[in-house]
């Protein structure tokens, strides 16, 4: 399978790392330095580009993919306001996108444990709250994966019907404090060096349940957004990691 990588920071170089591990070709790779390369001639050298850009560049990313007729698995976040522009133009031209706000499959075994948790708890008097803590590098806040374990949550838990955010240093701040009893309160850490940590937290007054993931390496990140790039070959929509894993059959 030969690769277009758009964007190659640590995420990308480690994509890099496994497609080649597995057997794959980069045959092309966008950096800072060369933008002037992502052109709709090149990407059809590629039977599947790897997004993993930033929010303001990614929808053009992806309208260049759908142009060239060649499928696009986005790791990039914090561009879903323009998700029905995006829905649009894939129709049009009959394109392939798939897209997730976190491609490890811990962690999308554990917005599922949370769709369970939320639908257990509902009928009793749980505060839920929850942290996120990521690497400095980060340009978004609350993460997207902490937006994805909120919504799925919410959809579950119907006293709570939005999410609100809180930058912290320390993410004690505000666990014991009255809060909004319709909001889902996500307290986001930024610090050096840290792929990524999501803890849900559901409080009574006598007791903590806690369900966390924690990331180890970006490894799990670059494995998941490497299968989906192999699983997407030949389709035509939008697509994610249901589908991927089978959780919505």
């Amino acid at each position: 399978m030969n690769i277009a990588l758009i964007g190659y920071g640590k995420m990308g170089k480690e994509i890099e790392k496994i497609a080649i591990e597995k057997g794959h070709q980069i045959v092309l790779k966008i950096t800072r330095e060369n933008t002037d390369e992502l052109t709709v001639e090149n990407l059809k050298n590629a039977d599947v580009a790897i997004e993993f850009s930033t929010p303001h560049t990614v929808v053009d990313n992806i309208k260049l993919c759908a142009l060239a007729g060649t499928p696009v698995v986005v790791g990039t976040t914090a561009w879903y306001n323009q998700f029905e522009e995006v829905n649009n133009l894939i129709a049009e031209h009959n394109a392939a996108l798939f897209y997730a706000t976190n491609f490890s499959i811990g962690v999308n075994l554990f917005f599922k444990i949370n769709e369970m948790a939320a639908s257990l708890m509902k009928d009793f008097d749980f505060e839920v709250s929850m942290d996120e803590i990521h690497h400095t590098h980060k340009l978004d806040a609350p993460s997207g994966t902490a937006i994805t374990t909120a919504e799925r949550i919410m959809a579950n838990y119907p006293a709570k019907n939005t999410w609100a955010n809180k930058i912290v240093t320390d993410t004690t701040v505000d666990r014991d404090t009255k809060k909004n009893a319709s909001e889902l309160m996500i307290r986001s850490v930024r610090k050096d060096e840290v792929p990524g940590t999501h803890t849900v937290y559901y409080d009574s007054d006598v007791d903590t349940i806690e369900i966390s993931h924690i990331a180890h390496s970006r490894k799990g990140f670059a494995k998941g957004a490497v299968s989906a790039a192999e699983w997407i070959i030949a389709k035509k929509g939008i697509f994610n990691m249901n589908d991927l894993l089978a959780f919505n059959k």
